[in-house]
């Protein structure tokens, strides 16, 4: 099977290949990615040599550069990785999301349609559904999104949805939580708050902490991404979590205990506009498919800290680059 991967240079993208070519050596993979800030071919290079492993630069917006990959190689399914997904980036700069989460999963949807694709799968996130004070979000919950961010993927997660009801396209929609592990670009909360201390810098923590993510490692969400690929349903949605929430107080204090640093090294920040206070899903559908997450939580951040103690030549650049941000 050939699978073309959008997105595949980014975090949750670049893991899954080198997940998946190392779980499926018989099929070819066909990454495509712009290569904004956060793509990365770094995050590769231990498979760039492979000979079942293809890159193409371009954008999902651009139906030409997906005609001459189908030119060279036959597609059987697409997994759209491909967006814009800071949510303080996207309430600064709203457009590109807009642009990349809406147009572009548009774009992929109708050369699906057009090309005969066996399955389209589309990754999404559990922040469509938005807060939540009890409880978990399932699959048949409405969607409430709060960022810009949210609502983008909200968005293209309904128009996913409309090419399965309306022409019959084999889309299943992913919805996953916070996940964590290598090569995530360090302005996400772990990895900033990684790096930043081993700098010897303060890290961000917005109002006092308490706000509570599910976390998951990115690899967990790998295997869920594979299994829906293989064994999900046309038209379905599959939340993907782990059932561990944690306040980002509660995740300071473990990064910091990992590091040896104290909370002097902590600066409280105002909070951010429209910021949820709780994310939690059920993921008993997906349960069902026989899938449960292998990481344990704190061993799996021992060793993402570790990760990023000993890869300082992969993220230091980056935040040199982007110095002005952090």
């Amino acid at each position: 099977m050939n699978i073309l991967i959008t997105g595949g240079a980014g975090f949750i993208g670049s893991n899954f290949i080198r997940y998946y070519l190392a779980n499926n050596p018989s099929d070819e993979l066909l990454n495509l990615d712009l290569l904004t800030y956060a793509g990365n071919l770094n995050n590769l290079l231990d498979v760039s040599n492979n000979s079942k492993y293809h890159f193409f630069e371009g954008s999902i917006c651009d139906k030409s550069t997906l005609e001459e990959i189908k030119k060279e190689f036959e597609i059987h399914a697409i997994i759209n990785f491909a967006a814009e997904t800071h949510v303080d980036r996207s309430i600064i700069h709203p457009d590109a999301f807009l642009n990349t989460n809406i147009w572009g999963t548009y774009t992929l949807l109708n050369f699906a349609k057009d090309n005969n694709i066996r399955r389209f799968i589309h990754i999404s996130t559990d922040e469509v559904y938005g807060s939540i004070q009890s409880g978990s979000f399932r699959e048949t919950d409405l969607v409430n999104p709060s960022s810009p961010y949210s609502a983008s993927k909200a968005s293209s997660d309904l128009i996913a949805l409309s090419y399965y009801k309306t022409y019959g396209l084999p889309v299943i929609i992913t919805r996953c939580t916070n996940n964590f592990g290598p090569y995530q670009f360090p302005e996400k909360l772990i990895p900033l708050f990684i790096t930043n201390l081993l700098e010897g810098k303060r890290v961000p923590v917005y109002g006092k902490g308490e706000n509570i993510r599910e976390w998951i490692h990115v690899l967990d969400h790998c295997s869920a991404i594979e299994l829906v690929l293989k064994k999900g349903k046309w038209g379905e949605i599959y939340n993907i979590g782990s059932g561990i929430e944690k306040k980002n107080i509660e995740i300071t204090e473990k990064i910091l205990m990992f590091l040896g640093k104290d909370k002097s090294s902590v600066r409280y920040m105002d909070d951010r506009p429209g910021h949820d206070f709780r994310y939690s899903i059920n993921s008993s559908k997906i349960r069902e498919l026989h899938w449960k997450p292998q990481y344990s939580f704190d061993e799996a951040l021992y060793d993402t800290v570790k990760w990023y103690k000993e890869n300082k030549w992969w993220w230091g650049p980056l935040k040199q680059v982007k110095a002005n941000e952090f």
